[in-house]
């Protein structure tokens, strides 16, 4: 008997601890939580339900005891704003009477304070309400020297994704913070060689063509022979400068002997003046034979070389590049008689070529000498910088167009004259505090939106962008320099906020 009223007694103390557990909990105030945008449609607990409960104006309803706070964020046909509703025993209560102050925090640990102020039905604040409107809410009010808090949570148009899903959808980031945002003036243009890089080959010589050495496409260094040429007049040339040079030989030994023997005063000084202008003019009849042959083409090696050679090659000429380049162009077969003035070879260096540009009309203020540009080429995908060293001074009567042109560095030979280009001309530069990448911006809701990154946490960001010059772009607002924002496969995560449709939720 005894031990049954033990137990009895056991069971009676355990129920009683039980119960007064029960009641110290639910004497806790709750602090309110969701994860919907809300604007007064989420869930908001209280002293005695946790159910979801909206007030008369469709807000959320804050409820301690006999007070009653319903907030909502109204934006029809207004900037958004909050609107709080202060009710007693489910009486209105004067706005007047009730200090309401609610904080914003955002991703980032970003915290915004509004303070709301009175009006005839409500209290509001004066400030807009950004973008996304995802955020932890705190709600501060005052009313009869009772303060009472609430505290819950609304999100929209965010993502959390693990680092190795992030990694597996190419998703990569970079820092937004100060550029460079260049004004770009795009213009027509074409690859065209170097003219002044560019030999029109001529054999100064008539004559047969013996050999042709080099092809179209060939590369050829300076000094190397292109083509052999038999010309009779080059023959007779050289033939006259060794008959000279010979000449000129003998009248000089003349001229030094009567010299010896006039100074020993064993002839007469009549026989050596004649010596003497015998030697000076047959010195003026060899610098005119080779001044001739130097108008032919020859250098002062070659006519050096000229009685060390055999009498069969006599009449041959050797047409040698002017300097390092490629055949560009070929008028030239053996056995061909070409004229002196004929055009058989273009030698062009192609370690540089030109941009030319098409300058319109109304473009000619914008384009100066020493300007910045960019030269590319959509069909091989190149790319390269330089200046414009020359702007025309005419506009062509038929297309009222100027032409300007740049030079650009063709090492690797892939500018191919040719080619069509577009140019983008630097028209001004200018230092922005906060810049993104273009590429990084996408649209939502009709507006442009960047990603921002917060560790495993990824939100769209509407933005307000100013300037750009299609590589990056000027973010006004929304952004902030130093936040890390998504600049590849943003798109992914656009496709991933819509399939959970918290993309928005008013």
């Amino acid at each position: 008997m005894i031990k049954k009223e033990f137990i009895a007694i056991c069971v009676v103390l355990i129920v009683g601890l039980a119960a007064a557990v029960v009641v110290g909990l639910t004497d806790r105030k709750p602090s309110v939580s969701g994860h919907e945008h809300g604007h007064g449609h989420g869930a908001v607990g209280d002293d005695h339900a946790h159910d979801a409960e909206n007030g008369p104006h469709g807000g959320k309803l804050l409820k301690d005891g006999p007070f009653e706070l319903e907030l909502s964020i109204y934006e029809k046909g207004v900037p958004p704003h909050f609107r709080a509703y202060a009710y007693h025993n489910h009486k209105p209560v004067d706005p007047s009477e009730v200090k309401v102050t609610v904080e914003l925090e955002r991703l980032g640990d970003k915290v915004t304070v509004f303070d709301l102020r009175p009006d005839a039905e409500f209290l509001f604040s004066k400030e807009e309400i950004d973008e996304p409107h995802s955020f932890v809410v705190k709600v501060f009010a005052e009313w009869r020297g009772e303060k009472i808090d609430w505290e819950y949570s609304q999100f929209e148009s965010r993502l959390t994704l693990s680092p190795d899903l992030g990694a597996k959808m190419g998703i990569t980031s970079a820092v937004a913070g100060p550029g460079t945002i260049k004004s770009i003036l795009e213009l027509p243009g074409e690859i065209a060689f170097n003219a002044d890089l560019v030999s029109h080959v001529v054999p100064r010589v008539a004559g047969v063509a013996l050999e042709c050495r080099k092809n179209l496409g060939d590369t050829v260094q300076l000094g190397e022979i292109l083509a052999v040429i038999d010309s009779r007049e080059l023959g007779e040339a050289r033939s006259r400068y060794l008959v000279a040079a010979e000449r000129e030989k003998l009248a000089r030994y003349i001229f030094e002997r009567s010299q010896r023997l006039w100074q020993k005063e064993m002839v007469p000084e009549k026989e050596f003046l004649i010596a003497q202008k015998g030697y000076l003019e047959e010195k003026i009849e060899l610098d005119a034979a080779a001044r001739k042959l130097v108008a032919m083409g020859l250098t002062e090696q070659d006519i050096r070389e000229l009685a060390d050679g055999a009498v069969n090659t006599l009449t041959h000429y050797a047409i040698r590049a002017a300097f390092n380049g490629l055949i560009v162009k070929k008028h030239l077969s053996p056995g061909e008689w070409v004229k002196e003035d004929a055009e058989i070879f273009v030698i062009a260096d192609v370690s540089t070529v030109w941009a030319d540009i098409v300058v319109y009309a109304k473009d000619l203020e914008s384009v100066h000498i020493g300007q910045k540009a960019t030269v590319k080429t959509d069909a091989s995908g190149l790319e390269a910088e330089g200046k414009v060293f020359y702007l025309g001074p005419l506009v062509g009567e038929d297309s009222r167009t100027a032409r300007a042109r740049v030079v650009i560095a063709n090492p690797d030979g892939k500018w191919r004259p040719g080619l069509f280009a577009k140019v983008e001309l630097v028209r001004e530069q200018v230092e922005v505090p906060v810049v993104v990448q273009t590429d990084a911006i996408q649209s939502l809701r009709n507006g442009p939106i960047v990603f921002v990154r917060y560790g495993d946490q990824y939100e769209a960001r509407p933005v307000e962008l100013g300037r750009s010059d299609g590589r990056c772009t000027e973010v006004l607002k929304g952004i902030s320099a130093g936040e890390q924002y998504v600049v590849r496969n943003s798109f992914v995560l656009k496709s991933e906020l819509g399939k959970t449709g918290m993309s928005h939720q008013h």
